[in-house]
């Protein structure tokens, strides 16, 4: 399908988040929309697929003029999008989430979709069974159920936004060869990315929006330097590595083993010293993230305890409102759904982190404290702005405001998911920040260099097996990817026993 956006524009009060945005897209193109954080990227898309409406401009398929109302109206016409987070239910089971949205009658034909669904699986090599719990997939498989649905709907347009956040390697590989092999049928894939890798590996043409305008388009090869450049409109060269040295012990896990729903894990052990940074490394569902909220007290292990500080302080047992009361900070990677209150501003969200003493709140303090973190911390927002109105790299740079100080150690998972590269390196800059003031790190990355990158040491899970510790200085990505794949491993436990 052939799609024009002529002069697409939106606002949101005075931010002007889309200002006359014109794209042409070929059918059988793969077109890589790049940007910074609240570049205008998402706003440009849930246009395009009925999520808003534009305040001007128009949108042509094949040639046509069209008016595009709701996302159901977007895959009537055959407008499809995959969001960052699918759009699914996890308490049912894949096949029943697959036919949602078909039009038909009262009661569905489930033999004739759960044999559609088979056909379309194997038709892309996806390994879905249609009799399972959403709940029980992967990011990837989830990612895989929508393209599926969205398809056996009607799709001849795919709009994907940060598809490849949160994924496993192999799953990347397998999506991209997807979108390939739908390019090559005719279709039309809008690859929406932070990721500049992504775009160079996958896209047959590139778009750049900075502050809501299309500030250039590009075709391959294409140059790094000058992506980077539009997107930010300045070279943003990484930061270097810094090592300090640890202090004294902040936290000791000692032959801990836990159970999850999917997998245990046993004999985990690890010390984490003040100023340190740890990586946790895995395929999602290896038992990392598990480990990570048990570090908090939000999972209790079967076998094991966890000391804090070098007088070995036992916190096993304990809620998470200990460990928060300990200096231990917890962020989730779900934003919004654990860690922000939707529909509350940042000066409440600054109130309640806060706890304000006396039976009345001070406003014009709360409001003062709220605008020094938000310059703190260059948050594009005001202290009235609700946290669900700001970009995904807005809200990652609240939670870090809201954390307290002094803290002993920060556990958080995936920093910088779906951040830009210049937010990427303002977040790590930060949390470098506490560890210079003595505080420790753990972390989960899916991006194998950000974790050797900013770790000094990194633990592999796989399968509920856990590496020791490894020093990220003597570690590649391409060994680091085998122990996720399972590979290497007999290698690993021998030099482990003769260590």
């Amino acid at each position: 399908m052939h799609v024009e956006l002529r002069k697409i524009a939106k606002c949101f009060g005075a931010l002007r988040a889309n200002d006359a945005i014109t794209l042409t897209v070929p059918a059988s193109t793969i077109l890589g929309i790049l940007g910074e954080n609240g570049a205008g990227k998402s706003t440009l898309m849930k246009i395009f697929s009925g999520f808003y409406s534009p305040d001007s401009g128009e949108i042509l398929l094949d040639g046509k003029a069209v008016r595009i109302s709701s996302p159901a109206d977007a895959i009537r016409q055959g407008i499809g999008m995959l969001h960052q987070d699918p759009l699914d239910f996890p308490p049912l089971r894949v096949l029943d989430d697959f036919i949602l949205g078909r039009r038909g009658g009262l009661i569905p034909n489930r033999r004739g979709a759960a044999k559609e669904f088979k056909e379309l699986a194997l038709r892309f090599d996806f390994s879905i069974d249609p009799d399972v719990y959403v709940d029980t997939l992967t990011v990837g498989e989830r990612q895989q159920l929508e393209i599926l649905r969205l398809l056996w709907l009607g799709a001849r347009v795919l709009i994907l936004d940060e598809p490849t956040t949160g994924i496993s390697l192999p799953q990347k590989e397998k999506l991209f060869a997807t979108l390939k092999k739908l390019a090559a049928e005719g279709m039309t894939i809008i690859f929406v990315s932070h990721k500049l890798e992504d775009v160079e590996a996958l896209c047959t043409q590139a778009a750049v929006l900075r502050q809501g305008v299309l500030v250039g388009e590009m075709l391959p090869p294409f140059q790094t330097k000058d992506l980077i450049e539009m997107m930010f409109g300045k070279e943003v060269p990484l930061a270097p590595k810094l090592k300090l040295e640890p202090g004294k012990s902040v936290l000791a896990a000692k032959h801990i083993a836990l159970d999850g729903i999917r997998l245990q894990i046993k004999g985990v052990d690890l010390e984490v010293r003040a100023g340190e940074v740890i990586g946790l490394a895995g395929m999602e569902g290896s038992g990392q993230a598990l480990f990570l909220g048990a570090c908090a007290g939000l999972a209790q292990p079967t076998e094991g305890s966890f000391c804090l500080d070098e007088d070995e302080h036992d916190m096993t047992g304990r809620s998470h409102h200990d460990f928060r009361r300990e200096g231990v900070a917890y962020l989730p990677a779900a934003r919004l759904e654990q860690a922000l209150v939707a529909g509350l501003s940042l000066t409440e969200h600054f109130i309640l982190s806060e706890g304000m003493k006396g039976l009345f709140i001070d406003r014009r303090k709360s409001e003062e404290l709220a605008a020094s973190r938000i310059a703190l911390y260059n948050i594009k927002g005001r202290p009235d702005s609700a946290v669900e109105s700001l970009s995904g790299g807005n809200q990652q740079r609240a939670l870090l405001a809201l954390m307290r100080s002094p803290l002993k150690l920060i556990l958080v998972e995936h920093p910088t998911r779906g951040l830009d590269i210049e937010s990427t390196i303002y977040v790590w800059g930060k949390l470098k920040e506490r560890c210079a003031q003595g505080t420790a790190i753990v972390f989960i990355s899916a991006d194998l260099d950000e974790v050797l990158q900013y770790s000094d040491r990194v633990m592999v899970f796989f399968a509920g097996r856990v590496s020791p510790p490894l020093d990220s200085g003597k570690l590649s990505v391409e060994e680091l990817g085998r122990l996720i794949g399972g590979k290497g491993w007999e290698a690993l436990q021998g030099a482990t026993e003769h260590a």
